[in-house]
């Protein structure tokens, strides 16, 4: 079995769509939820990250239960939005010999709609593994295509992140496996990353 590459999308998707998490106070979530679209306190005009990892978004919102994360979102986005915000976004730090230098990388960061950081993808336990899970920052333009034209449909998780977290502290971690969603590569040409990863 071949080794996970260090920059690599894994995400749960169709031919049309593709799932990012995001996790928001109860007075977002549960609206978005419901309506199957963000309420009018969800701010166009600041920066939302959104990540494709379900385990990821449980290490950052801890299992749903950190304050201000309690309701967990899985957002289906259009794969051809999801294909722009990767082709329009930066790098969000700088890495000598990808960028020509760091006014260079600043310019682009404050040019570009979206962002692209790369963070240690986790296990059941929530630890650290040796590749890497993508967040992807919408700011502008991108938050706004995201909020208006790319949504398909908002589904409130948090009860599958309890069982999943329910789970891993008993220590059934093959149930709880059960209860993941079906996270595969995302199929990109090749060379589309390139100008977002470091290797």
């Amino acid at each position: 079995m071949s080794a996970e590459p260090q920059h690599r999308i894994r995400a749960r998707f169709t031919d049309s769509t593709v799932t990012v998490y995001q996790a928001y106070r109860p007075e977002i979530g549960l609206p978005a939820a419901r309506d199957g679209r963000f309420p009018d306190v969800w701010k166009r005009d600041r920066m939302t990250w959104i990540k494709p990892s379900f385990l990821w978004m449980m290490y950052r919102c801890g299992w749903g239960e950190k304050e201000g994360q309690e309701t967990v979102l899985a957002v289906e986005i259009s794969r051809e939005g999801f294909d722009w915000a990767l082709e329009h976004a930066c790098l969000s730090h700088y890495v000598r010999g990808l960028h020509p230098d760091r006014a260079s990388w600043q310019r682009e960061l404050r040019r570009a709609p979206t962002r692209v950081q790369w963070d240690p993808e986790r296990d059941l336990r929530l630890q650290q593994l040796p590749y890497r899970s993508l967040q992807l920052g919408l700011a502008g333009e991108a938050a706004r295509r995201y909020a208006d034209e790319w949504l398909v449909s908002v589904t409130d998780v948090t009860e599958r992140a309890h069982a999943v977290h329910a789970l891993v502290r008993d220590g059934d971690l093959d149930a709880a496996r059960r209860l993941l969603p079906d996270e595969r590569p995302y199929p990109l040409p090749d060379g589309s990353l390139a100008h977002l990863t470091s290797t």
